[in-house]
């Protein structure tokens, strides 16, 4: 669906506003599109699209994604928790899973930044140097 600049501009001014310190305020966006929908502006079903979107990026940011070759231990998670959650803030959901391919290592994705430390990554920029 192709949104207007308008419709855009109004969708971030309305995420903007449901936005605290620590995150998204769920009621108030919900207050928001109700408001919203009920006054039918012009254009609100590319409003709602651009508000749609940017709450799924916001909701993907904070989504983390830990793959290793081995199983973590408790004290091997609490220290990767602990460093994102320094770097990237509190709220953050964890994932982890088990990638044999990787040989060692971590492959971490945050959103749509991705930490590659596995072996096999390393191998793989090797091979390109070559």
């Amino acid at each position: 669906m192709k949104i207007s600049k308008n419709a855009t501009i109004a969708a971030r001014r309305i995420f903007r506003s449901c936005q605290t310190p620590a995150g998204l305020d769920e009621p108030k966006l919900s207050a928001a599109i109700r408001e919203l929908v009920a006054t039918q502006p012009r254009d609100f079903r590319g409003i709602l699209h651009g508000l749609k979107r940017l709450v799924r990026l916001e909701v993907e940011r904070r989504q983390v994604v830990v793959e290793s070759a081995a199983d973590l231990d408790a004290a091997s998670r609490g220290r990767v928790e602990a460093g994102l959650t320094d770097k990237y803030g509190h709220g953050l959901t964890f994932e982890y899973r088990v990638n044999p391919a990787l040989l060692g290592g971590l492959k971490v994705r945050v959103g749509s930044d991705v930490f590659d430390g596995s072996v096999k990554g390393r191998l793989d920029r090797l091979a390109q140097v070559f």
